[in-house]
């Protein structure tokens, strides 16, 4: 009897941060987006904030794309005639609203290599913002694990997936992990830190929850980068500025060229990403659409 593959709570930073594809080498044997803290991801669960949905289809052939948000980003959601049930209930979801999606981890490779990935649900669902915490915690606990295994597996000089085997990896996590190395080298730390500092300061409102203190470095991974010292409100007043600059028409700045005048500040893709949530919760931005962002 076949297995089905476990759905994984995983944050948007980790999925989205991914490009490789372990593609199944048997008839109907399972593919596998390898994430950069080395998870060999088929399937997922993710939960968040539907912000919007678009049918670009037709009326008899529904094509729905959607976002959903979770603490660190965006998860994108592609449903299609074949998801009949996951597209039936886009139809009658409202935005914003709570929801949560199971389904398999789909990536595409544009023209010039740069590989967008997407979720294909087999089922969506309304949640209640209780149910949605519980994720985010679930999903701040995998992650935290995956960052402690990377730091125990480059403990182990030039370690093959044997080696880990050995040393007490189950024979999945030491072939993710081998593969994430070989693939992308040593994981930057600080946007996976800042994933789960943001779910533990979502989770407890109450708490100075900061986990980039010079104190709190000790069990994290030794690759970890703090940066120059550049303050979050520094960053935060860099991004509106730009997006004055670029809204010349009004309808907000254009989320690629904000992305390489970011980047130009050195800002990264996933920090802008991060800002602008943050700058969204704060009030003084929003999403007129998933092309553009604009001041308030």
């Amino acid at each position: 009897m076949k297995i089905r593959e476990t759905a994984w709570r995983l944050f948007s930073t980790e999925m989205n941060s991914s490009s490789l594809e372990k593609k199944g080498t048997e008839e109907k044997s399972p593919s596998y987006l390898v994430t950069r803290l080395g998870a060999m991801v088929n399937r997922v669960l993710v939960a968040g904030v539907l912000t919007e949905k678009e049918n670009v289809g037709s009326e008899d052939e529904p094509m729905w794309k959607a976002r959903i948000e979770d603490v660190s980003g965006s998860f994108f959601v592609n449903v299609g005639r074949f998801q009949p049930e996951a597209a039936a209930a886009m139809a009658d979801l409202e935005v914003p609203s709570f929801v949560a999606v199971v389904g398999k981890v789909r990536t595409y490779t544009t023209d010039d290599q740069r590989v967008f990935v997407s979720v294909r649900p087999e089922r969506i669902v309304t949640i209640t913002e209780e149910t949605r915490k519980r994720w985010v915690l679930e999903a701040a606990q995998s992650m935290w694990k995956r960052i402690n295994d990377m730091k125990r597996a480059l403990a182990v000089q030039d370690a093959s997936a044997e080696d880990l085997v050995a040393k007490g990896f189950s024979p999945q996590e030491a072939e993710g992990i081998v593969l994430a190395l070989d693939t992308y080298g040593f994981p930057d730390s600080v946007s996976y830190l800042k994933s789960i500092q943001g779910a533990m300061r979502m989770l407890l409102p109450d708490r100075n929850v900061d986990l980039g203190l010079p104190e709190d470095l000790s069990d994290y991974p030794d690759e970890m980068d703090i940066g120059d010292g550049e303050s979050s409100a520094d960053r935060e007043d860099v991004i509106m500025g730009l997006l004055e600059e670029l809204d010349t028409d009004g309808k907000g700045a254009p989320r690629d060229e904000l992305e390489r005048r970011a980047e130009a500040e050195g800002i990264s893709g996933t920090e802008l990403e991060e800002i602008s949530n943050a700058l969204m919760d704060k009030g003084l931005v929003y999403e007129p659409n998933l092309r553009y962002l604009k001041r308030i």
